[in-house]
């Protein structure tokens, strides 16, 4: 039997006015036409407003378009935040392309394999990584990209390998490119890799729908208003900076460029412009706080910052209000488009006690306004876990902020989606009020003698340490309770602990069989957005214990 109609749908179908596909790149044109003359992007001495940033974007895209850049070709980008790089987000999918935003700490090879394995038609490289762009060239065994260069005068060293220079190619490009919204917002918009740890990384794709519906939902759940002034300290290549570029310019805020993490540079520019916003892991949060101090900081005005990642230490909550900044913690990951999920503040937290409110505010909380769910599933049976706070089960994500899937792996796609949602891997408790709170990643939980330790909550008790810059803990091979915990712990500068008053000091807040039966000091290997990569530390404590060390 055919479906019935309803009254609502006869003669009332969807016509271009009342029906236009959402895309980000549509924030720009409207601050460029309502805040024309307003500021969009400051980096050092260079200055730009929204309409000349509209302009820019408009050249390169139709420079692009001559190319022959059209609907699905990637146009791939290794650059620090520069205005180049906020530029490509908009200029990219105006010409209907994707943007792969390449990690500036990858090695020629990872680099290689994505450019291939994106079909990357134009490449963006900054002076700074020509020699490993070069190298990574050089092992492609199919066509190469058109390169780019990105000068800059606010560094020195590397060289020019492309075949033109950003400036002189934007020169070129017609500041009145006449561009058009994707004909489907289902169309993809990026491509980011996600940090494979073993084998080659996933290319996840994601949409023009999804990049708007999360530019938004940041406004909302960082609380940024309209005007924000903006620190780019998170990269930008970084799940397309968690959707920030987008989020700007529909805020018609000011982008303050940064091009590289430095703790002096960025109390400047907070003091200098005024900066009301920013975004970042824990471990740039956690350099600021050990950073040297400064002068006179009274005057200057709470910066609201959102911080991914795992779960913030309670000591780290209390150390950003210390310094200035009032953290907000949200969760995700790459096939999320950065984070989708947040600890959203209820009325009243302000007024408790610091450790009891840093406590509420480390949870990775609800989903994003315009996400449409997240909670805590059993894998097995797709069901809710209990709210009791203690029933584990794994993070799950449904909604329109979540990728199409996989570049070319639709098994991986098929395997992530299955039950109607999509599968983080991060394992996880409900609480009363329903906030997630992760425990682990799955491979990451310690079972010893037959208990389940969180290697999270181990690391919360180690940060309290006042010697303790930086803590991970893994699982280490044990005879007896098959597996215990093992800390790596970075000392701050100046500061001593031995293992024996590190695990004492464990011990007078966890149990006996959490408390960490190693520990080795020495500095953390992390990602270029600075999550300490554990699976290192993993491998370090089996070859170790292998041959009878740790």
């Amino acid at each position: 039997m055919d479906q019935a109609v309803s009254q609502y749908d006869i003669g009332l179908d969807k016509t271009p006015a009342n029906f236009v596909p959402l895309s980000p790149v549509s924030f720009l044109e409207r601050s460029a036409h309502v805040y024309s003359k307003l500021p969009s992007v400051v980096y050092e001495n260079r200055r730009f407003t929204w309409a000349e940033t509209l302009s820019r974007c408009r050249r390169f895209a139709s420079w692009l378009v001559r190319q022959g850049i059209g609907r699905g070709d990637t146009v791939a980008a290794i650059l620090p935040n520069v205005p180049a790089m906020y530029e490509t987000h908009f200029a990219v999918p105006m010409a209907g392309g994707v943007l792969n935003a390449l990690n500036t700490r990858l090695d020629a090879g990872a680099i290689a394999f994505m450019l291939e394995h994106g079909g990357a038609k134009i490449l963006l490289v900054d002076p700074e990584f020509s020699a490993v762009i070069t190298d990574a060239l050089s092992r492609m065994k199919g066509s190469k990209p058109l390169v780019i260069d990105v000068d800059d005068a606010a560094f020195s060293g590397g060289r020019r390998i492309g075949q033109i220079e950003y400036e002189a190619m934007l020169a070129s490009g017609d500041p009145e490119f006449v561009w058009a919204l994707p004909p489907d917002e289902w169309d993809a918009i990026a491509l980011s890799y996600t940090s494979g740890t073993t084998g080659n990384p996933k290319g996840v794709v994601t949409h023009h729908r999804g990049a708007y519906l999360n530019a938004v939902s940041n406004i909302l759940s960082g609380g940024l208003g309209q005007h924000p002034i903006y620190l780019w300290t998170l990269p930008m290549f970084h799940c397309n900076g968690w959707c920030f570029p987008w989020t700007i310019a529909a805020a018609g805020g000011v982008n303050v460029c940064l091009r590289k993490v430095d703790p002096a540079k960025i109390f400047e520019l907070i003091e200098t412009h005024g900066v009301t916003h920013m975004c970042g892991a824990p471990v740039v949060y956690t350099t600021l706080i050990n950073a040297p101090p400064r002068g006179d900081t009274t005057k200057q005005s709470m910066v609201s910052g959102l911080v991914a990642g795992a779960s913030p230490p309670v000591a780290m909550i209390q150390g950003a209000e210390g310094i200035g900044i009032k953290l907000t913690h949200v969760y995700g990951l790459t096939e999320v488009y950065g984070p989708a999920s947040v600890c959203a503040e209820q009325p009243g937290w302000d007024d408790l006690p610091a450790a009891e409110r840093a406590k509420l505010k480390r949870r990775q909380g609800v989903a994003y306004h315009l996400q449409e769910d997240v909670t805590v599933l059993d894998p097995q049976t797709m069901k809710e876990v209990p709210r009791d706070g203690e029933t584990i089960g794994e993070v799950m994500f449904r909604g329109n902020i979540v990728m199409k899937g996989y570049l070319k792996n639709e098994s991986a796609t098929r395997e992530a989606f299955a039950g109607g949602w999509f599968h983080t891997g991060d394992l996880g408790v409900l609480d009363a009020e329903g906030y997630v709170m992760i425990k682990d990643r799955s491979k990451d939980i310690i079972i010893s003698g037959g208990e389940n330790v969180s290697s999270v909550e181990v690391e919360d008790v180690l940060y309290k340490h006042p010697a303790v810059l930086f803590a991970a803990v893994v699982a280490k091979p044990d005879e007896k309770w098959g597996e215990v915990p093992c800390a790596f712990i970075e000392l701050k500068d100046g500061a001593k602990a031995t293992d024996a008053e590190i695990i004492a000091f464990c011990r007078n807040e966890l149990p006996g069989f959490k408390s960490p039966k190693a520990v080795v000091f020495g500095p953390l290997p992390k990602t270029s957005t600075g999550k300490i990569q554990k699976f290192e530390l993993r491998n370090k404590v089996k070859s170790a214990s292998a041959i009878g060390g740790v």
